[in-house]
């Protein structure tokens, strides 16, 4: 007679739970590019059925939107670049050897990669998705070394979940938007809001540290326990400066392999930087981007090897250059239909001074679905629910703060800014989609439960 297998199911109750889920997103959900392409044409079909244009109207407004992110498009594409760069430097590879280290178990691994990409996000976050990704190989690499099995899948999953915090933190689009005199934010309510009412309020600061706390524990008990079946990451060797074979070096190979030249430029950029700072200016996106090639310069061994970095780099570009006019062209139809502005209303209507921030911040969310980009959703968005809280009597800093927790909320299920992580993982979305659910649920509920308590 055949025995029956009484082994105890593994993992939590609700990585079990999950498992189903992961199993349906693995197989069913199509790449980031797919995904594009056909937002596009539900956002462009229910333009037609919800507002007064017509299929026309809606074929110009999208086109004329394909460009509305160039400037974004080219910092995302930099930051990328410039980000995988300096990530394969000697001394940058010698210091993410050390952060990968620390952890110690899986458990460690998977917490400390969310942790650091948090931290990173709450400083501004372009930061927070190139450290997240970089972090993560590290700590994959490093637990394989000491036998750790390591789901990397779900170490790129945590990384990423660093990032729900992002609007909250130094370089939330929105809070620094309304306190910047002369923004349409602030001429529209008369004057501007300090950030000491937005991102440096109390309730924020406590939402930041309850987030980090809700998240962390959903991740833990979602995380893959000893015996299941895990995708460890396959290390790959630094890029470093290619060999010289040729045994008499001409005059232009030795300027080619000097170090002079980077390092003189990279002191010119370290010295724009100190003077961005002493005279008032904040940490923004493209001061990021020349923060990394400062550094790239700095620390380089010469041109030759800056070279081989770029061409490695140069890989992970190309499909962000795709995707993103996509969704500025969804922008595009979105704006010139008012299709938000109707879903907005719609949450308005049936909002009270108790409810506004709440329903607020789930039209954010949903509306970051087809604008994930967080100063083109404030520019859409923030104008149409701050006269709204003026009518119903809310305080315009709640408004604000619902947008920008929506907008950082539906990212988790939203592959536009996944892009650049998954780039340098080497991943799909669909490989983290699963862990990053739970990160929407868990986030979500500290949120919506935010935005209710301080309307009371």
């Amino acid at each position: 007679m055949a025995r029956s297998d009484t082994r105890a199911p593994t993992g939590t109750p609700l990585s079990r739970a999950m498992r189903p889920v992961n199993a349906v997103v693995e197989r069913y959900i199509p790449s980031a590019l797919v995904f594009a392409i056909v937002l596009t044409f539900v956002v462009g079909l229910m333009a037609v059925a919800l507002t007064d244009s017509g299929p026309v109207d809606v074929v110009a407004s999208w086109g004329e939107g394909l460009s509305g992110l160039l400037d974004f498009i080219t910092q995302m594409a930099l930051i990328l670049l410039l980000g995988h760069m300096l990530a394969h430097t000697r001394p940058v590879q010698r210091l993410l050897k050390a952060l990968g280290s620390l952890p110690r178990t899986t458990m460690q691994a998977y917490l400390f990669v969310f942790l650091v990409a948090a931290i990173a996000s709450l400083i501004t976050w372009g930061l927070g998705l190139v450290v997240a990704a970089l972090i993560a190989r590290e700590v994959a690499a490093q637990g394989r070394e000491r036998g750790l099995q390591l789901h990397f899948p779900m170490l790129v999953a945590a990384g990423f979940s660093g990032f729900v915090v992002w609007h909250m933190g130094y370089s939330g689009s929105g809070p620094l938007l309304a306190a910047t005199e002369g923004s349409f934010i602030a001429d529209q309510l008369g004057a501007p809001i300090p950030v000491s009412e937005t991102t440096y309020s109390a309730w924020n600061l406590i939402a930041i540290v309850v987030t980090l706390i809700a998240v962390a524990g959903a991740l833990y008990l979602v995380a893959p326990r000893p015996g299941e079946k895990v995708r460890e990451f396959v290390t790959d060797e630094p890029v470093t400066a290619p060999a010289r074979t040729d045994e008499e070096r001409t005059p232009a190979d030795r300027v080619d392999g000097s170090r002079v030249l980077t390092t003189l430029l990279g002191l010119l950029l370290a010295g724009y930087l100190v003077h961005h700072y002493a005279t008032g200016g904040s940490l923004t996106l493209d001061i990021v981007n020349w923060t990394f090639l400062c550094l790239i310069l700095l620390l380089v061994a010469n041109p030759f090897e800056m070279i081989a970095l770029t061409r490695n780099a140069a890989s992970n570009v190309g499909e962000i250059l795709l995707q993103f006019p996509l969704y500025a062209g969804i922008l595009g139809i979105m704006t010139a239909s008012g299709l938000v502005e109707i879903i907005s209303a719609w949450f308005v209507n049936i909002s009270t001074p108790v409810t506004f921030g709440l329903l607020t911040f789930l039209s954010a969310g949903l509306v970051n679905l087809a604008i994930p980009s967080g100063g083109g959703q404030i520019a859409v968005q923030g104008p149409v629910m701050i006269d709204a809280a003026n009518q119903i009597g809310v305080d315009p800093a709640i408004a604000l703060m619902a947008i920008a927790y929506g907008d950082q909320w539906t990212n988790m299920i939203q592959p536009f800014f996944a892009l650049p992580l998954l780039a340098i993982a080497g991943l799909k979305i669909r490989d983290i989609l699963g862990y990053t659910t739970v990160t929407l649920v868990a986030s979500g509920i500290v949120f919506g439960g935010t935005m209710l308590l301080i309307s009371l």
